[in-house]
This record gives C-alpha cells, structure tokens and sequence, in this order.
C-alpha cells in the first residue's frame, strides 16, 4: 500500500510538471506569435508592402484632387482615372477669368482644380506620376527636400512651390511615410505631359 501511494505521488508530480511545461510553451507561442503581428503590423503602416502604403497616403490625402484631371461625371466633375496624377494637360488653355480683379482683391480661384489663379499669378498642378515629364528622373532624397523646403523639383535653388500646393502641411508626415508615398508615386503608370510653367502676376504689387 505504502508502495502504491508512493507511485501515486511520483505521478501526480510527474503531471503537475509536465502540464506547467506545456503551459509555459504554449504562452511563450503566444508571445512570439503576439510579436510577430505587431512588428508586421508596424512596418509598412500596416500594409503588405511600401508602394501600398504610399498609395494609401496618397488617395488619403486627396493628392489627386489637384493633380489628377477631371471630367464630367453623373455628380459632376470626377477624376479621370486613365490620366491619373499627371498634372494640369499641357494643352488646355489657362484659366479664362478677370486675373486683375483675382489679384488685386487677394482672391484665388480654380477652373479645372489644376489650374489656379490668384495674387502669385497662375499656377499649374505638376505631373506626379513616374514619367520624365514627372518624376521619373527624381530620387527619394529630392523628393524629400521638396517637400520639407517648399522647393521645385527638390533644388535648393529652385523656386518655391506655388499655391495651393500645402507643402506646409505635408511636410509634417515622417520620413517613413514620405518616402512610402514617393515609392507609390515612382510606381505609377507614367504619363507624358509637359505641364506648363506657371505665369507671373499681371498686377505689380508694391513691396
């Protein structure tokens, strides 16, 4: 009997440990797996890869309100997706409107929302997509400093970006999400347009 009991100790110690061991394994699984999902869901925001994420920021963001054309729809106007972010066309003709009165009374005013009048003259949204015309012979630096300096093509001594382009607010993205929304852009189907150079003011405006 008292052999019996001592097996019966035995096994119940042999037990207790056993399923301690498979607790602690199947909590350290947990963690690791807990881990995994967290660090995956960090990298890229969260998407499959850098281009998604940057396509993300850049439809987000509303990018293509200004530089992606427009034609008429059943609500009215809506993007063009075949000319998507490439900027005002070359070809149509600057905004038909009263430039001295826009310019005198501080106003700014859009035809198409990828040309714009105001006080700086006439600005034109550029072509964003991975063609010549665009960006396509950019590299990420540039791109950087364009948008945290406010400077054309990313030139330290270029001119600076014109309105409404709010390079003041984009500027305050990070530079993981930066260079996410240049991969995204880089990644685009390039279109040739030539967006035309922006027009000087018509009123001379005393400094």
């Amino acid at each position: 009997m008292k052999k019996l009991s001592v097996i019966i100790v035995i096994i119940l110690v042999c037990s207790t440990f056993f399923l301690s061991r498979c607790s602690e394994n199947k909590t350290g699984e947990a963690s690791n797996q807990k881990d995994t999902v967290l660090v995956g869901s960090k990298a890229n925001g969260g998407y499959e890869s850098q281009v998604k994420w940057g396509e993300h920021l850049v439809m987000a963001g509303g990018c293509g309100d200004c530089h992606t054309p427009k034609k008429m729809g059943p609500r009215g106007p809506e993007d063009d997706s075949t000319l998507l972010l490439s900027g005002h066309p070359a070809k149509m003709p600057a905004p038909d409107v009263d430039r001295n009165a826009m310019e005198t009374k501080g106003y700014f005013v859009s035809q198409t929302l990828t040309a714009w009048v105001g006080p700086w003259g006439i600005s034109y949204s550029a072509n964003l997509t991975s063609d010549e015309t665009g960006i396509g012979t950019w590299n990420e630096d540039q791109f950087l400093f364009a948008i945290r300096n406010g400077k054309l093509k990313g030139l330290a001594g270029s001119r600076d970006l014109l309105p409404p382009m709010p390079w003041q607010s984009i500027r305050n993205y990070n530079d993981d999400e930066l260079k996410a929304i240049f991969s995204y852009l880089k990644s685009t189907k390039p279109i040739s347009n030539m967006v035309p150079p922006p027009a000087p003011p018509v009123v001379q405006r005393k400094m």
